[in-house]
């Protein structure tokens, strides 16, 4: 008489492959075939991405902002002010140069790196002031083969007038705004200010 078969050991369903499943076993995220892991770091670079380019698109935004705001000032002040002061009699770049040579006398080169423009154009603006009156040449004590041109009494007195004349302005635009207003101009002063200086303008 042959024996019984002995019974075969229980299996836990959890070590039975799927025939199914080219991996041979079970999902530890609990989709079949799947290996886990690589979904949430992949979501976190989405998330970091995403952030990255909302972020820049925001600083865009805020600087054309503020673009758009100084660009417009400018042009508003330049146009009031031809009812007091004849802009054609000093247009702006002769007045950068007289503001630039407000505080020391300089040569052309100087002038052109201060400036930030080509030496010949300096040059043909200097022309204009000297002829105006409002700045000669100076022999350079460093050099007496250049010359440093400083401004005259009346390239002092030009500018003060110009300058008079713009503070006029933007005084009596500061008085038509509300308080609020006026005091958040004053505000940013010192953050404008700090831009300036980051752009490389003072």
């Amino acid at each position: 008489m042959s024996a019984a078969p002995r019974p075969l050991p229980p299996t836990d369903p959890a070590d039975q492959a799927d025939p199914a499943d080219p991996t041979g076993g079970p999902d530890p995220t609990g989709g079949p075939g799947r290996t886990g892991g690589s979904a949430p770091a992949q979501d976190q670079d989405a998330a970091r991405q995403l952030g990255s380019a909302l972020e820049e698109a925001l600083a865009i935004e805020r600087a054309q902002r503020l673009t758009d705001v100084v660009t417009r000032l400018r042009r508003a002040l330049r146009s009031s002010i031809r009812t007091d002061y004849p802009w054609e009699s000093l247009p702006m770049a002769q007045v950068e140069l007289l503001q630039t040579l407000a505080a020391a006398p300089l040569r052309v080169g100087e002038l052109a790196a201060r400036q930030k423009l080509a030496p010949n154009t300096v040059s043909g603006l200097v022309g204009k002031l000297l002829d105006a009156g409002f700045v000669d040449r100076q022999a350079d004590p460093g050099d007496r083969r250049t010359a440093r041109i400083a401004l005259t009494a009346a390239g002092h007195q030009q500018l003060a007038d110009w300058q008079r004349a713009h503070e006029r302005r933007i005084a009596g635009a500061l008085a038509t705004l509300s308080p609020e207003e006026h005091d958040a101009v004053m505000a940013a002063l010192p953050g404008l200010d700090h831009l300036a200086k980051a752009l490389g303008l003072v």
